[in-house]
């Protein structure tokens, strides 16, 4: 029986795809073979023994170790795209919020409800209603930084508001690519984005070289009077940086699913308690998808959304006995597969069918022989130099 720990509230949708009678699945399972978790921050002392994955339930993955993961051969997977719709509708609101007057509007009306005279409560309301005026988006200019299944969702909507989009994203994958309206501009710099647009909104991933990416800078070019959107990660836009911008009155209004003590209470900042991916179709959606992802790769070795392993599907042999499936995950360096391979060939051990993948450090094979593999065999892989793990399906 296979063993998951979950942490977190996983939606029974997609817990319910795990085989009954063959997993083990609790926040209580020791020593889990896979790990599933949504916005749960995971210590780097779990990564070891039986585990094999751990599985993000949504797309950022800054609560998981991964370098660690990677070094003990623990595969990262992440739900990119399934609460992409959920976080787009919220960043709608926030340009909408941003635009008009409804936030004082709702509590201008609900301070005054006190009166007793409806009719005296008509005139305040309507006498009081021009302090709240506001301006359409369409016809406006929105930058979209970062081009992911959210942020081409967003520049989708955008066009079909009637703005104009801009977009910048320097690693805009093929398949983003198909995705994104010809219509929009895609700009060559961060600079160049921020000085035309009056609507900046943020869709990237929280990594080093993203943290603080937002600073003096750059708000030294931000049009005049502009309006950020943060739906990514607070720590992407330097916290003095944005209090500087919005001080000297750069930034007109800051819009985050982030919120900041040191923010709260100002007007022009709208803070969101992080529910970008707060609704049950989106929880569905990631659960669905990160079980189905650890389930493929616990039962077949096949790899499709990891953060640190290279994408790799092998179709199985229809009737393969158990163990005769090898995944081997090792340091990218010459001549491995072939010390890998001449371990099996010594043993008189046919080779079926093999894929080789590589991402950067880390290089992965699945591996079908025609017996399954004992545990000597399973040894002697493992004392190859550069060979991080490896496990017989």
């Amino acid at each position: 029986m296979r063993r998951i720990q979950v942490f977190n509230s996983i939606a029974d949708k997609g817990l319910s795809i795990f085989p009954a009678g063959a997993y083990q699945i609790g926040d209580a399972v020791a020593d889990p073979e896979g790990i599933l978790l949504r916005s749960h921050k995971l210590d780097p002392a779990v990564v070891g023994g039986a585990l094999r994955a751990v599985a993000r339930a949504g797309a950022g993955t800054n609560n998981v170790p991964v370098e660690a993961c990677t070094g003990a051969g623990v595969v990262v997977f992440n739900t990119p795209g399934a609460n992409a719709n959920a976080v787009k509708e919220l960043v709608l609101c926030g340009l909408l919020l941003a635009s008009r007057g409804v936030i004082p509007g709702i509590r201008f009306a609900q301070d005054n409800a006190s009166l007793d005279d409806p009719a005296e409560y008509a005139r305040l309301i309507e006498s009081g209603k021009k302090q709240f005026k506001g301006s359409e988006i369409a016809g406006k200019t929105l930058g979209v930084i970062g081009l992911g299944a959210i942020g081409c969702r967003v520049a989708e909507m955008g066009i079909s508001l009637g703005m104009k989009v801009l977009g910048y994203d320097p690693a805009l994958s093929v398949e983003a690519a198909w995705r994104l309206p010809n219509t929009v501009e895609q700009k060559d710099s961060l600079e160049s984005l921020v000085a035309a647009a009056e609507y900046v909104s943020l869709h990237l991933p929280l990594l080093d070289s993203t943290k603080g990416l937002v600073n003096d800078d750059l708000f030294a070019l931000v049009k005049p009077g502009a309006c950020l959107l943060n739906f990514s990660r607070g720590e992407i836009v330097d916290a003095g940086a944005l209090r500087r911008a919005l001080d000297g009155e750069r930034l007109r209004v800051y819009v985050s699913d982030f919120p900041r003590l040191d923010l709260a209470g100002r007007g022009d900042v709208i803070s969101m308690p992080h529910i970008g991916a707060s609704t049950r179709e989106a929880e569905e959606n990631c659960a669905v998808m990160a079980v189905n992802q650890l389930r493929d790769f616990l039962e077949n070795g096949n790899i499709r959304n990891s953060v640190n392993f290279p994408s790799l599907q092998l179709e199985r042999k229809a009737g393969a006995a158990p163990g005769t499936r090898l995944a081997i995950a090792n340091l990218n360096v010459p001549k491995m597969l072939g010390q890998i391979t001449s371990i099996l060939a010594d043993r008189d051990i046919n080779v079926i069918d093999l894929l080789n993948r590589s991402r950067g450090d880390i290089a992965y094979n699945l591996i079908d022989i025609e017996q399954p593999a004992s545990p000597e065999v399973l040894d002697a892989m493992a004392t190859i130099d550069n060979v991080i793990k490896v496990t017989a399906i």
